[in-house]
């Protein structure tokens, strides 16, 4: 275990719920699509809820009931897992999967600016419900009301990561909301 100094550019992948037997196996929640993440061998930024932060290295991770069993060196009874339980996970950014052109992980989508093609200010992007067809975007506009707006091609025109800014075509029923 090592103390590190907070990390910048990293990213929340999953919570400490609880613990598994006697030799320090966490129950985990993951944040992610795939368990890949939790890659044996790399190392994984545990932050407490005190605030203190430490650096571990993956043994091993498996899925188990709702969520996954993960090992950490250095962590090696239950006392010592109990200590981590409520702890959020963090990778490094660069380890996560590239994607294609025009495909977003939600944490960066999530906190633009959201404009009209005619660029007038419609909210921040505040929260994205995953449905079976599209996602919907929820934008918060500034008198707290919350506009929903689908996540196609023909109606998100523009999504601009480094100037946090999303511009859509809203359709007809969207356009006096």
């Amino acid at each position: 275990m090592n103390k590190s100094a907070p990390q910048k550019d990293v990213v929340l992948i999953g919570e400490i719920i609880g613990t598994h037997g006697v030799k320090g196996t966490s129950k985990i929640q993951s944040y992610a699509e795939s368990l890949d993440v939790f890659e044996p061998g790399a190392a994984l930024l545990v932050r407490t809820p005190d605030g203190s932060e430490n650096s571990y290295e993956i043994i091993w991770v498996k899925p188990h009931s709702r969520g996954a069993l993960l090992a950490l060196k250095d962590v090696a009874d239950r006392k010592q897992a109990k200590a981590l339980v409520g702890a959020e996970l963090y990778i490094g950014r660069a380890r996560l999967p590239k994607l294609d052109d025009g495909t977003y992980y939600w944490f960066d989508l999530i906190g633009l600016n959201v404009y009209t093609t005619e660029d007038r200010y419609i909210g921040r992007l505040d929260s994205i419900i995953e449905t079976g067809a599209n996602d919907v975007y929820v934008v918060k506009k500034k008198d707290d009301r919350e506009i929903l707006i689908p996540a196609l091609k023909s109606i998100v025109r523009v999504i601009d990561i480094d100037q946090k800014k999303m511009q859509v075509e809203l359709p007809d029923g969207l356009k006096d909301r």
